[in-house]
């Protein structure tokens, strides 16, 4: 961990002495730091960022609801940095995560290491509109995943996306886009990887994860990449549609939810089964009003893991089910937007989870667009038709 931070302290120390041209726009929101180099062979743009948040959860016990539990937290401390390599069409991205939640899952998979690394990938479009991507960032799956979670329009991302998305990998993407008409575009997206997640040191178990997704765009591009941000911050003036589905299978999956959740381990090693993960999902944007909707189904071709006797059980089941996702928001000319989001998951009965359901409302105010928020939302969350639950929460983002 300390050389991790004194190296980061010598990279930022190295661009502030380097032979650079500052091309650096003094508004805030654009970047920390904007360099180029003199013979423009590189670049690099720097963006930390900060995410604080308060919550009050209170749980019913059947007849009314308990004490409210409450915490503060940092859900995100975060470094960033982007630009090119000796050419423009080579570019690049690194994210490091600070804060806990982002450096937890430390096993003997990571080296018993933190998971410092978030994204460290290299983006090189090699011929006309063909990219390929290498290295450890974002697979191409549900839309709410690759939205930032600097770019959402409520606290934080949905139930559905926590049990169901396909989150980072290492591995190999290739990415395309073309336009059938002057409007109408549509963009294929291809991933190999190791199938077990992010910062993944040992293995690789099992088989490897193969993802394809395939985007349309029936009328144009969204104004400042609107599909891939939460909020219609730029108003657009005419409707603009995202439709967008993503098919993953994973070979000999080792985890619960895929490349994510616990190992299924077993006296003797893991326990390995085909996992196939389904998304459907849309953006929608017109004039301050916006709209997401996302379907995920996941199943496996033996969801409960057993002994090399195949028999015994170990305890350990795949989550498989399905989940909807819909939320809508409207930004009011003043900058405030309210919001509401409904999500139901239904899981298999193998994996005995209940039924969830979850209703929030919440209202924000973009004082720099998503640079600078404030956030806040409600929750009611209903557990098979039996259990309920409130929460509140509040939060802030500060990136650079």
């Amino acid at each position: 961990m300390k050389l991790s931070y004194a190296l980061m302290l010598v990279f930022l120390a190295g661009i502030y002495t380097s032979e650079a041209q500052d091309t650096t726009s003094s508004k805030f929101g654009n970047g920390m730091i904007n360099l180029v180099a003199k013979d423009s062979s590189w670049s690099v743009k720097f963006a930390p960022r900060i995410q604080f948040r308060a919550s009050s959860a209170w749980d019913h016990n059947g007849d009314t609801y308990g004490s409210p539990e409450q915490d503060f937290l940092i859900r995100r401390a975060r470094l960033k940095f982007s630009g090119f390599a000796y050419s423009p069409k080579l570019k690049y991205k690194i994210e490091l995560g600070l804060s806990n939640r982002d450096l937890s899952g430390a096993s003997e998979f990571t080296s018993d290491a933190p998971r410092m690394i978030l994204d460290a990938v290299i983006m090189w479009n090699f011929y006309e509109n063909f990219e390929l991507w290498v290295g450890q960032t974002k697979l191409p799956g549900n839309v709410e995943r690759v939205v930032s979670s600097a770019n959402l329009q409520l606290i934080d991302r949905s139930l559905l996306n926590s049990r169901f998305n396909l989150d980072r990998d290492i591995g190999f993407q290739l990415r395309h886009h073309d336009n059938l008409s002057e409007n109408f575009i549509i963009r294929e997206k291809i991933a190999i990887s190791q199938g077990e997640g992010r910062n993944i040191t040992s293995g690789n178990l099992g088989g490897h994860k193969y993802t394809a997704r395939f985007e349309m765009l029936p009328f144009g591009e969204f104004e400042g990449g609107g599909d891939y941000s939460q909020s219609d911050l730029k108003r657009e003036e005419t409707p603009k549609l995202m439709l967008g589905a993503t098919y993953d299978y994973n070979n000999n999956a080792v985890k619960t939810r895929s490349g994510a959740g616990s190992y299924m381990a077993t006296t003797t090693g893991f326990y390995e089964t085909d996992i196939t993960t389904f998304f459907v999902d849309a953006m929608f944007k017109y004039n301050g009003f916006s709209f997401m909707g996302e379907y995920a189904n996941r199943d496996a071709e033996k969801p409960i893991a057993v002994e090399t006797d195949g028999i015994t059980e170990t305890g350990d089941v795949v989550e498989t089910g399905s989940a909807f996702n819909f939320q809508a928001g409207y930004l009011f000319k003043c900058n405030y937007e309210v919001v509401g989001r409904f999500t139901t998951l239904d899981f298999d009965p193998v994996t005995e989870r209940k039924i969830q359901e979850q209703y929030t409302v919440g209202v924000s105010k973009y004082i720099v667009g998503h640079k600078l928020k404030v956030q806040s939302d409600f929750s009611y969350n209903k557990l098979d038709n039996k259990n309920d639950g409130l929460e509140f929460r509040l939060g802030f983002d500060l990136h650079f």
